[in-house]
């Protein structure tokens, strides 16, 4: 049985819309591989996608978010982990067209675990001023899309 996310308190939320848009990045990569869009030009759009998104929000994770658990939490350890292999998923050197489906899987399964699990945990074992430091130090920007070229659409 799978957990609905809870509600998120106003801290963690940031965090939460921006995995709405990086959930959006899974739905335009799977559209992109449906009508058969040259894989090159998706993974253009998912890397840039990457520096300017999910790179910035690993690292508040990272920073702000994960310490409430510590470094020597399980869950924190997967998290840390996924990271990773997100990294090195969009970061190497495979094919576009090989890399790409394990992108949209692994980055779709990756936000489900956070706003299940992980998150759920982090809200219940910060302190009040965990909380408000979350807050402060990532209040997120607008999304900005680039849609130079929007494949998906």
């Amino acid at each position: 049985m799978t957990m609905a996310p809870a509600k998120r308190h106003s801290s963690i939320q940031n965090y939460s819309r921006e995995h709405h848009f990086a959930l959006l990045l899974c739905w335009k990569i799977k559209q992109g591989l449906a009508k058969g869009i040259a894989p090159e030009r998706i993974k253009k759009y998912s890397d840039w996608f990457y520096l300017n998104h999910l790179r910035p929000h690993f690292d508040a994770e990272e920073k702000y978010m994960y310490p409430v658990l510590g470094d020597n939490h399980a869950l924190v350890q997967q998290a840390l982990a996924e990271h990773r292999t997100l990294e090195k998923l969009f970061t190497g050197a495979a094919d576009a067209g090989d890399s790409l489906p394990f992108i949209q899987d692994m980055l779709e399964k990756h936000i489900r675990f956070e706003e299940r699990v992980l998150f759920n945990e982090i809200q219940q074992a910060a302190t009040a001023d965990q909380m408000q430091q979350m807050e402060e130090m990532h209040q997120s920007d607008s999304f900005e899309d680039n849609t130079e070229d929007a494949f998906w659409d």
